[in-house]
């Protein structure tokens, strides 16, 4: 099982899956490189490193497991190696649309400000924790990263997989918070509509990034969906 962050996502953002599936599993939790320097398209360069980790690994019938931005990745390497991937799983996903207002971090070292849009990935504001929050302060206020950041999104946004989907035969999973302000239900409804053999899980009073805000269920309908 390989677990994909999103753009300002962490590995932390899988803890309670980690704990929850480990050992039954072998997961994989990698850190994508968002901020390495490279040439070309950012989402090209996140499919690449996600096949050279896979291939390192000597990994076979993956489930991949991708939230926000990381979900973006997950459909873009399935579209490309079918044959890789046993099962996806999408939550939050980007690759059709975003609301960048609402997920944009990016006036620089203010506080209230970033503290306002981390709360704002979730339904439930007290979850934008201070460790959260000093996570997305700690990009913002770099001015290499925010670079970074900024053509990730750009290029995620002009990476759009509409006509990719339909292509795509694995069974997927589409885990949404009703309450996400980023990419709407109607996101995940786009998604259920073109993937062939697609299932949607909705949960109520949940935002962005429903493996944080709604653990136990994101945990039960994943494990069923496996099984």
């Amino acid at each position: 099982m390989i677990l994909l962050h999103g753009l300002f996502g962490g590995l932390s953002n899988w803890t309670e899956v980690v704990r929850y599936f480990d050992d039954r599993f072998d997961i994989y939790v990698p850190e994508l490189p968002l901020y390495e320097k490279h040439k070309g398209d950012t989402v090209e360069y996140l499919v690449n490193f996600l096949a050279l980790m896979i291939n390192a690994a000597k990994l076979e019938s993956v489930i991949l497991v991708g939230n926000s931005l990381g979900g973006h990745i997950a459909i873009r390497y399935t579209h490309r190696f079918p044959n890789k991937v046993a099962k996806l799983v999408l939550t939050g996903s980007s690759g059709l649309y975003e609301n960048t207002q609402v997920g944009s971090y990016l006036k620089r070292g203010n506080y209230s400000y970033i503290k306002e849009r981390v709360a704002a990935t979730f339904y439930d504001p007290a979850m934008a924790t201070d460790e959260l929050i000093a996570e997305v302060m700690q990009v913002t206020t770099d001015a290499y990263k925010c670079l970074c950041i900024i053509k990730a999104a750009k290029a995620t946004q002009r990476d759009q997989v509409l006509t990719r989907l339909p292509d795509i035969q694995v069974p997927a999973l589409l885990i949404w918070g009703n309450d996400d302000r980023i990419t709407p239900p109607a996101v995940a409804e786009q998604f259920r509509d073109n993937l062939p053999n697609a299932i949607l899980v909705m949960f109520q009073n949940c935002g962005h990034a429903p493996m944080m805000e709604k653990t136990d269920a994101f945990n039960s309908a994943l494990e069923k969906f496996i099984q």
